[in-house]
């Protein structure tokens, strides 16, 4: 009767600590099937980008994004700078735009809407002067002029230029308080219609810090520009001004 009481309370034992068992196994594997479409509704809600046909390109929510820039130069255009904004603002996407003085002044509203929609904006001169040994004064003081131009319109100070062609002088930085941004993509848009021919050569260059340059007064930049976010946002890439990549 001893010996059968002893097998009982085993059993009984046995039974308990498979019980256990079984909980704990429950336990951990609930809380990671609980996990798992908290991680799928945030990769559907945060994956792909919306496209202008609607459709999303698919990207991986846990890769690190790869910071790239828009910069557009020699605007604004009042036929096609409100284009590509409308573009860039359903993508959520921020650019640079380097103006002329002489637009500018013609445009105020679309010098206001940039700012007020957060993109950067820069000096190109005030009439595209290019830089050389013999304009130097007329040079700076085109850079002065636009720069109060785009200051009285935007009531901030505008701290970065676009030199046409590329062509810089180093000192001009200390006395204008002015800081040079060139490019190392350059599509060539300002001499092409084709807009596929565009996107081409910019994803063709493309890779992380990258600066594109492109122009806001062709329709062919317009399209391309676009195609080119909807493309690049599908490989992971974000699209920042140029402080961010400059300085960051």
């Amino acid at each position: 009767m001893r010996r059968r009481n002893r097998n009982n309370l085993v059993e009984a034992l046995e039974l308990l600590l498979l019980a256990l068992l079984l909980w704990n196994f429950n336990r951990i594997y609930g809380q990671q099937q609980d996990l798992r479409p908290a991680v799928g509704m945030a990769e559907t809600e945060t994956a792909g980008t919306e496209t202008q046909d609607g459709a999303r390109g698919e990207t991986d929510p846990w890769k690190e994004r790869k910071k790239i820039c828009l910069s557009f130069d020699d605007g604004p255009d009042p036929r096609y700078t409100p284009q590509l904004l409308d573009g860039l603002a359903q993508r959520k996407v921020k650019a640079s735009f380097f103006l002329t003085g002489k637009k500018a002044e013609e445009y105020p509203e679309l010098v206001k809407r940039l700012q007020e929609e957060g993109h950067l904006i820069g000096n190109h001169t005030y009439s595209h002067l290019q830089l050389t040994r013999n304009n130097r004064e007329q040079f700076k003081q085109e850079l002065e002029k636009t720069n109060g131009i785009i200051e009285q319109i935007t009531g901030e100070e505008v701290l970065f230029v676009r030199p046409p062609y590329g062509c810089w002088e180093k000192s001009l930085e200390e006395e204008l308080n002015l800081f040079p941004v060139l490019w190392n993509v350059d599509p060539l848009d300002w001499c092409s219609s084709d807009a596929s021919r565009i996107v081409e050569r910019v994803l063709s260059g493309a890779k992380e810090n990258a600066i594109i340059l492109m122009h806001d007064e062709f329709p062919s930049t317009v399209t391309a520009a676009l195609r080119v976010v909807d493309e690049l946002q599908k490989e992971g890439y974000e699209f920042v001004t140029v402080d961010e990549v400059l300085f960051e």
